[in-house]
């Protein structure tokens, strides 16, 4: 080897071209930051000039715009406020005052575009620079956060293009804007994202599959394809709008509430209290309420939320079954109750709350139990078509978030007993024990067959087997494993249980043992049929499910103002 050291390579001329080139690319970086930062440099040199030159312009406007202050009752001025479902071309020309919330809010230039929401009702506002709206206006108007309270005055005109945005087909022309109260800029989520379209996925649907543990395997994946389906078909528009998931609206329920379906749906289930004691009222029902704190246990049973009552045990009702039926035995021939009911029941479903509003009610019958069932049948169609004839433009905004098929309405109602629907159940191949009760699932099959044969979403069964039954219910003369006993469906779900109940104290305590209830606490109760009783039966409608099954809202919360299931309590 040689001892000669070895000679670094020699730069060559493609060695300093590649320098060349480096520096030449660096020189040009370098020009274009600088060129960029001039340019940032003049635009915020422009926006500081136009920001100085609004400060220095003078405003027009002083006292038509800012926030009030809090309102502590210090005086009543007697102006007059027009809600926004009010304003329409009646009013064209005149200045009007209305107070609503900041629905949506775009100011652009020399415009500024604003929605105001009052309940479920929208209108446009418009305020452009000039005689009512000076730049100092505006800039004030941009700065508003969305769902703020705000009282404005100002003109109704007519617009020179149709209003499609909105439900009111007017528009407004500021001339004052005050602020009564701010809301926080950040939302827990936007309420134009809490009104799209609910989807199955979004609601719950798939909560069903723990619904019924029994179910087959292939059922529950059944149900899971058919969600599936669903969603590839929703349009692709939708897909890419952010969705609100349940949770995420019961969290934050007083946004959610402000949804114009939401507004919908509580305004009709108001409705619906109301429809069901015009009725009973018109036929000689009085209005009772009975206790929520009841000793012992409720009924005699195991699902009730128990408590101390001071030094001694108590519960919160599962329902006013025992008082009402002790209220007819008073001499009070025909009575109904409208009060929140418990039950203890650990079903994280789409259709089960551990509170809800319960519509009870009970009378006394001459001969037959069909006198109760006709009735409370005659109930529930004046309820539907007062639905349909009272709420219209409700039933519209629902639909527009909740898509539904109208609510199918027999008359008269068809009333099935309760072995004919096993019966068809039977005859479509889907097994049932003639002696049990329906599961869920068995509920909605016969619901599809019935609305497939007979065309309707609405029907009554009847001759519920005794096993099913609750201890107060009266046998079947002709055969005595099976009751004088009925629920109503609405859409393949239960929405009213009931019956002729026992009136005999004897026959009472006898059925009272066979569940395997005790007798003593139920001592007040059984003596009430002693002193002379008056046959009787009744029913008990679940509020919440007449609302959810009538609109198809996919879950119960969905229908309840502040739900309450095994795992939730707040808000």
């Amino acid at each position: 080897m040689s001892d000669q050291p070895v000679q670094p390579p020699e730069q060559g001329a493609e060695g300093e071209q590649k320098s060349k080139k480096q520096l030449q690319r660096e020189k040009k970086e370098a020009e274009k930051a600088q060129k960029k930062q001039e340019h940032q440099q003049a635009q915020k040199q422009q926006q500081q000039q136009q920001q100085q030159q609004v400060v220095q312009e003078e405003d027009n406007c002083v006292g038509r715009y800012g926030d009030l202050s809090l309102i502590q009752s210090q005086e009543r001025t007697n102006r007059k406020w027009i809600k926004v479902g009010d304003v329409d071309q009646t009013l064209v020309n005149q200045v009007i005052l209305v107070r609503a919330r900041i629905h949506n809010s775009r100011v652009k230039g020399k415009l500024a575009f604003l929605v105001l929401r009052e309940n479920y009702n929208t209108i446009q506002v418009v305020a452009e620079k000039g005689e009512f709206a000076s730049a100092q206006m505006l800039k004030y108007m941009s700065g508003i956060p969305l769902e703020s309270v705000v009282d404005i005055e100002a003109l109704v005109k007519q617009p020179n293009k149709e209003i499609l945005s909105c439900t009111q087909k007017v528009e407004l022309e500021v001339r004052s804007i005050k602020v009564v109260t701010r809301s926080l800029p950040m939302l827990p989520f936007q309420i134009e994202d809490a009104s799209r379209r609910i989807t199955d996925f979004e609601d719950g649907v798939q909560e069903q599959k723990q619904e019924e543990p029994q179910q087959k395997q292939e059922e529950v994946q059944q149900k899971q394809e058919e969600v599936q389906q669903k969603q590839e078909k929703s349009d692709k528009t939708e897909k890419q709008q952010i969705q609100v998931m349940l949770k995420t609206r019961l969290d934050n329920r007083v946004i959610d509430l402000r949804t114009p379906a939401k507004q919908a749906i509580f305004r009709v289930q108001s409705g619906i209290g109301l429809l069901f004691r015009e009725f009973l009222v018109e036929n000689g029902f009085i209005e009772i309420h009975t206790p929520k704190l009841i000793g012992g246990t409720s009924e005699g049973g195991t699902n009730v939320f128990k408590l101390k009552y001071f030094n001694q045990d108590a519960c919160l009702a599962q329902s006013p079954q025992l008082y009402k039926q002790m209220c007819l035995m008073a001499d009070y021939d025909r009575v109904f109750e409208v009060a929140p009911v418990f039950r203890a029941e650990n079903s994280n479903t789409h259709r089960h709350q551990c509170e809800f509003i319960s519509m009870d009610i009970e009378m006394v019958i001459k001969e037959h139990f069909t006198e109760l069932l006709d009735l409370m049948g005659d109930l529930c169609i004046y309820m539907f078509k007062g639905i349909e004839k009272r709420y219209q433009k409700e039933i519209e905004i629902i639909s527009q978030q909740f898509p539904f098929e109208p609510f199918k309405i027999p008359e008269p109602v068809l009333k099935l007993t309760f072995e004919e629907g096993v019966k068809m159940l039977h005859e479509a191949g889907v097994n049932q024990d003639p002696h049990d009760d329906l599961d869920t699932v068995n509920e909605k099959t016969l619901g599809k067959l019935v609305r497939e044969k007979y065309g309707t979403d609405f029907y009554i069964l009847h001759r519920y087997p005794k096993k099913a039954r609750p201890f107060y219910t009266m046998p079947c003369h002709d055969d005595p494993n099976y009751t004088l006993s009925y629920d109503f469906f609405m859409r393949g779900e239960e929405i009213v249980s009931g019956a002729q109940r026992v009136h005999d104290p004897e026959l009472l305590i006898k059925q009272i043992k066979e569940k395997g209830i005790a007798v003593e606490p139920l001592k007040d109760y059984i003596d009430s049929f002693r002193y002379g009783a008056y046959p009787h039966g009744g029913c008990a409608f679940g509020l919440e499910r007449v609302a959810f099954l009538y609109f198809n809202l996919k879950n119960i919360r969905n229908a309840c103002m502040f739900p309450r299931d095994p795992v939730r309590l707040f808000p």
